[in-house]
């Protein structure tokens, strides 16, 4: 962003100058206010007006002196990280994860419960009551709660109702809708994996990679797509469902309506599903035997890793990424799953397309699309800012 010289409104201009001011403090801090001058371009008389504007809004913070190039020693600038808070949450199949963070993304509180419940209803209580245990935790902020991220398992419209959610019993309902009303701040409501594609990008093992590809292995298997630097959305804005790309034309019906997906195979129920016989009803006693040696246990977190592999190899050969990333529970399995999913991938794969391509697992775990939600929340809430559409919570 260029500071804006041409004539036309002046409040407009300012607004447009404090934000290009405000972004050079978040991408360059500590940062002195001639050197946020030498960045930017505007002028020494402008910046010092603009850094008192954002003084005076609680959104930077003074933090000792840095070092001198002749004269006095300069103030240094921060981003004051805690001038507001923003609440991400994963709902899960079977589980529901929360996340309080500050505007940078640090987690300051996090709830994670497991749950039964299948219907609209019952998961958006759930979903209320974790929300208000996690806006409790929060201490006192110039600007409170400014934003709330929503990932969900299923088919997210542009306005942030869940559409279709395959592995649980949901109507269509306005998700982003309900929880405004309740809370009053903008909400953020996407599929999970798209969320779990951008909180590995900004905090995990995809920082940096323009051409990603996240598997989200849970319960179900969904995929957020980043395509050159952007998340993929496709036409009407629900790409991703590779979970549901057929690998066995005879295969046993799916939820979706397709048969033999690949979520069948390649997903946490896949693996529950196998284990049962062998007397493992969840993730955690599994890989309790597979760390003991068992190795009935490991056969089956072997093929489930050889199952994931045949479907990464169809990812390679359509999309060409640089990388593909696991995450989501199934990652915390990486230690039998990468041998047999390089195997299948070498072997499936065109050459071309596997030559460069790197597997990858998440650095967040289980929790990358949590951190995702939560960041695009405070991005929004930033954006607002450099807009000049937010106020200080005492001016109200």
């Amino acid at each position: 962003m260029k500071p804006t010289t041409a004539t036309g409104d002046p409040a407009m201009i300012r607004r447009i100058n404090t934000g290009i001011a405000l972004e050079a403090v978040l991408k360059h801090a500590p940062l002195s206010r001639a050197a946020i001058s030498e960045k930017t371009g505007l002028n020494k008389a402008t910046v010092s007006s603009l850094v008192q504007d954002l003084l005076d809004q609680q959104l930077v913070l003074e933090t000792g002196q840095g070092q001198s190039s002749g004269g006095r020693k300069p103030v240094m600038l921060v981003f004051n990280k805690r001038a507001g808070h923003t609440i991400g949450v994963d709902v899960g199949a079977n589980y529901i994860l929360g996340v309080l963070t500050d505007l940078e993304g640090a987690v300051l509180k996090e709830i994670r419960r497991p749950h039964e419940a299948r219907s609209a209803a019952s998961i958006m209580k759930l979903l209320f009551a974790l929300i208000e245990e996690l806006a409790a935790a929060a201490e006192a902020s110039p600007y409170g709660l400014v934003g709330i991220g929503i990932g969900l398992p299923g088919i997210v419209d542009e306005t942030g109702a869940l559409l279709f959610a395959p592995n649980m019993d949901w109507e269509p309902t306005e998700v982003a809708r309900l929880t405004e009303a309740r809370f009053g701040v903008p909400v953020r409501v996407d599929n999970e994996a798209n969320f779990g594609a951008l909180g590995e990008q900004v905090f995990g093992a995809g920082s940096g990679i323009r051409h990603l590809v996240y598997v989200s292995a849970g319960i179900g298997i969904g995929t957020g797509l980043v395509l050159d630097g952007k998340l993929y959305r496709g036409f009407t804005g629900h790409s991703g469902e590779l979970g549901h790309l057929s690998v066995d034309y005879a295969g046993p019906p799916c939820r979706c309506g397709n048969r033999g997906c690949w979520e069948l195979y390649a997903s946490e129920q896949a693996l529950l599903d196998n284990a049962l016989p062998l007397g493992c009803r969840t993730l955690d006693e599994i890989l309790e035997k597979a760390n003991a040696g068992d190795k009935a246990i490991i056969g089956v977190l072997e093929r489930t890793g050889a199952m994931l592999g045949v479907g990464i190899a169809t990812i390679a050969n359509v999309f060409n990424p640089e990388a593909v990333l696991i995450g989501n529970r199934l990652s915390r399995a990486k230690r039998w799953l990468e041998g047999p999913l390089a195997r299948e991938l070498e072997s499936r794969a065109l050459p071309y397309h596997r030559s460069r391509l790197r597997v990858l697992f998440a650095e967040l775990g289980d929790a990358s699309a949590v951190r995702g939600a939560a960041h695009l929340a405070a991005s929004a809430f930033l954006d607002r800012v450099k807009a000049g559409r937010t106020q200080l919570l005492s001016t109200h």
